[in-house]
């Protein structure tokens, strides 16, 4: 039930993050390098803030805390944030969307090939079917992508996707979660550095970046962070094409716009295939189980003989 509770606020703040950069950046309330800039730094000051607070904190300090993240996880932290915010410049939200999730997938479930967990036949019926619901929702909105808006969100779409993959072995998601980003410190002032002379921001721009950052990336990539413990990386990998569904959903709740075929459809589809993603793993577990209890009683056996 916790991994179930984490897993959906993750999802819930992802959408709300994708939401919150559109309005930011498609708007033009501030320009892509400080909306990337304040989005990291309201992260670093709210995690560090509230990290004192929690239990861990209590009894370790910033200084001697065992969980640190890593400066690969801060690197593909910054990566993504940055060629997100400028990748929608120059692409529509289904053509990011689809380059974006697309990239996260592959990213996943190659390295998880090489690594030696091999996909089996209902895991990669869940992963096809999961993708073509996707496809399907996101297709009245694709369009020719621009090559360097193309380039940027494929960046963005690998930096999340081993980022996800550096999750999975975290003790501590609160801990490991403030210091990547405030790792990200000495990238975000560089960025700033060369971006000064073309920076834009409105007061609207800086609340969206804020919220994005604070809220929606911070605690939420911590909670990201926490349900990552109790899910496989192919789970996690698929369980991010909800984000889109997500995303709609609230705009059909809050901003009062209409439910449509398609995006029943595709809803069901990609639960569909997120189902057999799970269910999948579990028969491949209790077949592994059900061989290893078989040979071990061959094995009684010729011994009795």
């Amino acid at each position: 039930m916790n991994t179930l509770l984490y897993t959906a606020l993750a999802l819930i703040a992802f959408a709300g993050n994708s939401i919150l950069c559109r309005l930011a950046l498609g708007e033009q309330s501030i320009d892509a390098a400080s909306f990337t800039i304040i989005r990291l730094g309201s992260g670093i000051l709210m995690l560090m803030v509230i990290m004192p607070l929690t239990a861990m904190g209590k009894t370790q300090s910033l200084r001697d805390s065992t969980a640190k993240g890593s400066w690969k996880a801060s690197l593909m932290l910054f990566l993504y944030a940055v060629c997100f915010s400028y990748a929608y410049i120059s692409l529509e939200t289904g053509v990011g969307a689809l380059i974006l999730f697309g990239a996260v997938q592959i990213t996943i479930i190659l390295i998880g090939i090489h690594a030696g967990n091999k996909l089996h036949a209902l895991e990669w019926a869940g992963v096809f079917i999961a993708f073509g619901g996707f496809i399907y929702l996101v297709l009245p909105g694709l369009a020719t992508p621009s090559l360097w808006g193309f380039v940027l969100m494929l960046i963005a779409g690998i930096a999340w996707g081993l980022y996800t993959l550096a999750g999975k072995s975290s003790q501590n998601p609160l801990a490991d979660t403030a210091f990547n980003f405030l790792r990200t410190a000495p990238f975000v002032v560089v960025l700033g550095i060369i971006t000064l002379s073309s920076a834009h921001i409105t007061v609207q721009g800086i609340i969206l970046a804020v919220l994005s950052g604070a809220v929606a990336s911070g605690l939420g990539y911590t909670i990201w962070y926490m349900a990552l413990k109790g899910i496989t990386a192919l789970q996690a990998a698929v369980l991010q094409l909800l984000v889109p569904v997500i995303a709609a959903a609230g705009g059909i709740l809050f901003a009062d716009e209409t439910l449509t075929l398609r995006l029943i459809l595709s809803g069901i589809a990609i639960l569909g295939g997120i189902l057999l993603v799970i269910l999948g793993r579990q028969v491949v577990n209790r077949k592994g189980a059900s061989d290893g209890l078989s040979r071990s009683d061959r094995h009684q056996i010729d011994r009795t003989h």
